[in-house]
């Protein structure tokens, strides 16, 4: 990145691919989540063992139950350029889930007891045509709290 422009490009496009990753889990659209990572990039979430390239990103997102509703809600993206081949970014996740089953009110679904607080440490690297992709992502749980069930 050369000058002031290219880097509040990076910043803004780097900052979109986080939010769209989040938009595509909680579509439950396995493919299009994978797309946004390199095809060899790492993912490590909270449990399990590391995925490693685009096709288990895939294949792993695409098991996630049928019934299950998510909202990823992704803020405070603190955007790091001090490697500018190689830019990463901290955000912090509120994770609400609820099961579609359940009959939606004028409130909409009663969400599940759990409630978890995250973070997705990113770092990005360009593909051949240009575009940002996400090379690495460790996601990890910092607290939980089990609400009352009503």
């Amino acid at each position: 990145m050369h000058n002031d422009i290219d880097r509040l490009r990076a910043r803004q496009d780097c900052t979109d691919l986080v939010l769209r990753a989040a938009a595509c889990a909680d579509a439950g659209d396995a493919q299009a989540l994978a797309q946004l990572f390199a095809e060899d990039a790492v993912l490590q979430r909270p449990s399990g063992e590391p995925l490693r390239g685009r096709a288990a990103i895939a294949a792993a997102y695409a098991q996630r139950p049928a019934g299950r509703i998510t909202r990823h809600l992704v803020t405070n993206t603190l955007f790091d350029l001090a490697g500018e081949d190689r830019p990463s970014a901290r955000s912090q996740v509120l994770l609400w889930s609820c099961d579609a089953a359940a009959e939606p009110t004028a409130h909409g679904r009663p969400a599940h007891a759990r409630q978890l607080v995250g973070e997705f440490d990113d770092r990005f690297s360009r593909a051949p045509d240009g575009r940002w992709l996400i090379a690495r992502r460790e996601a990890r749980f910092v607290m939980f709290r089990d609400a009352p069930v009503a």
